[in-house]
């Protein structure tokens, strides 16, 4: 199996509902659930690899506060080398409406902090030569996003494949973050958005046309893949088109369902197995996940997905 690393944001979700999308100012509610858990691109994708007992190593950061102190003990294997910043530790609340849709509420803390250096020194790169990097949070972690010319350059010249998910820019998809964002894509092996994200970043509502601007914009042989939720997901790798369908689940909880996506797509292709079986890794993991409290991993054949 090749070596899979991850960087990027590691925080703290708040999460509570369910709850009416408009709060009244001055006033008190009760909700049904709620729970506090780590989080973050990194977090979410390495619980999955953690609970599918797979190899990986990890480079993220915290705050200088108890958050970040349990973010630490939580994944003890993976957080001796990541560094402490002089600040608090991001966290998010997350409020679940009734119709499954979720408002996040994130302070900025210290996701903006990461470095080029603090990977680094982070990463061992002996073990990692000739792997697979996973690249996520871009939007959040501001600083590193800057230096992503360096960090591209970096794995490169590990002859690492670039897997990147980018998540939702803060402030939407303005004509310099799609220019920002496509100089990252073309240098990208793997690109995992989900399907608003990928529409928004190539200006097509239609997913298939989308799925072909981005190979187009990505090197050789590259692969993208669109996250599609309750539909499944959709790639192209080459000239072909593969879609995966969803098993009928009831969601519990959707919250890090791309990332975990993400864990068994990229694990299946650390693996060496084929395009269409990753793709199906990841749509199967996922909607174990979303459909579990506490939530599993584990997949059954039952959730076995189906292959177009």
């Amino acid at each position: 199996m090749r070596p899979l690393a991850i960087i990027g944001n590691v925080n703290v979700d708040v999460i509570v509902g369910d709850h009416p999308p408009v709060l009244q100012p001055g006033t008190e509610s009760m909700v049904a659930h709620g729970d506090v858990r780590p989080a973050g691109c990194v977090g979410n994708t390495a619980l999955a690899w953690m609970a599918m007992d797979v190899p990986f190593q990890a480079i993220a950061n915290t705050g200088d506060d108890m958050f970040g102190d349990w973010l630490r003990g939580v994944f003890h294997a993976h957080s001796r080398a990541w560094p402490r910043e002089t600040c608090p530790t991001t966290f998010s609340v997350g409020i679940a409406h009734p119709d499954s849709e979720r408002t996040f509420l994130t302070t900025h803390g210290h996701v903006e902090c990461l470095s080029l250096d603090e990977v680094k020194r982070g990463l061992d790169f002996t073990v990692l030569r000739d792997g697979v990097a996973l690249v996520v949070g871009s939007f959040l972690t501001t600083r590193l996003a800057a230096e992503y010319a360096g960090l591209f350059d970096l794995l490169a010249d590990q002859n690492m494949e670039i897997a990147l998910d980018t998540g939702w820019p803060i402030g939407g998809w303005t004509a310099d973050v799609q220019t920002q964002a496509m100089s990252w894509v073309a240098r990208c092996d793997h690109l995992l958005l989900n399907e608003v994200e990928l529409s928004s970043l190539f200006g097509t509502a239609d997913t298939d046309e989308a799925l072909k601007c981005a190979a187009q914009a990505m090197p050789k042989d590259a692969r993208v893949v669109a996250k599609r939720g309750p539909l499944g997901a959709s790639g192209l790798s080459g000239d072909r088109f593969v879609h995966v369908s969803a098993p009928a689940v009831t969601a519990i909880d959707t919250v890090g369902a791309g990332d975990v996506f993400n864990a068994g797509y990229l694990a299946s292709c650390a693996k060496g197995e084929p395009f269409e079986d990753a793709i199906a890794a990841g749509v199967a993991i996922a909607s174990r996940a979303i459909s579990t409290h506490p939530r599993e991993y584990g997949v059954g054949s039952a959730l076995g997905p189906r292959k177009t």
